[in-house]
């Protein structure tokens, strides 16, 4: 089990299996990254991942959402992200933001996740001050 501060990073159905997890496990994140969120209400072999929740969740994140993504239009991803209380982070025509939409290494999601970081040190730091 880890020790200290959980960062989340989840891709398309990941996304959604993580704002379901339940409180005493996302009690530990401190952060999340949210890429290319999935549509389970549209497709019937994901239903078991629907309804979405739409609660603001009790720590930071961010939503990274393509224009044309296949599996989630992009005002469902920022409805996702605004009911989350993610920062929402849209892209043009990025498709699904995976290798088979033509990404490699993918330095903003790297600059994404290390602000996330950034973010939950300090916080642990003032914490251990206080």
């Amino acid at each position: 089990m880890a020790r200290g501060p959980v960062i989340l990073v989840a891709h398309s159905l990941g996304c959604i299996a993580s704002v379901h997890l339940p409180a005493s496990v996302s009690s530990r994140v401190a952060a999340a990254l949210f890429v290319a969120p999935a549509d389970p209400e549209r497709r019937g072999v994901l239903a078991d991942f629907a309804p979405v929740p739409y609660q603001k969740l009790p720590y930071r994140s961010i939503l990274v959402a393509s224009s044309n993504d296949p599996y989630c239009p992009v005002r469902l991803a920022g409805a996702y992200a605004r009911a989350w209380g993610s920062e929402f982070v849209r892209l043009n025509e990025a498709g699904h933001i995976n290798v088979a939409s033509g990404h490699g290494d993918w330095s903003l999601g790297l600059a994404l996740l290390q602000s996330l970081g950034a973010d939950v040190m300090q916080r642990d730091q003032v914490a251990a001050w206080i």
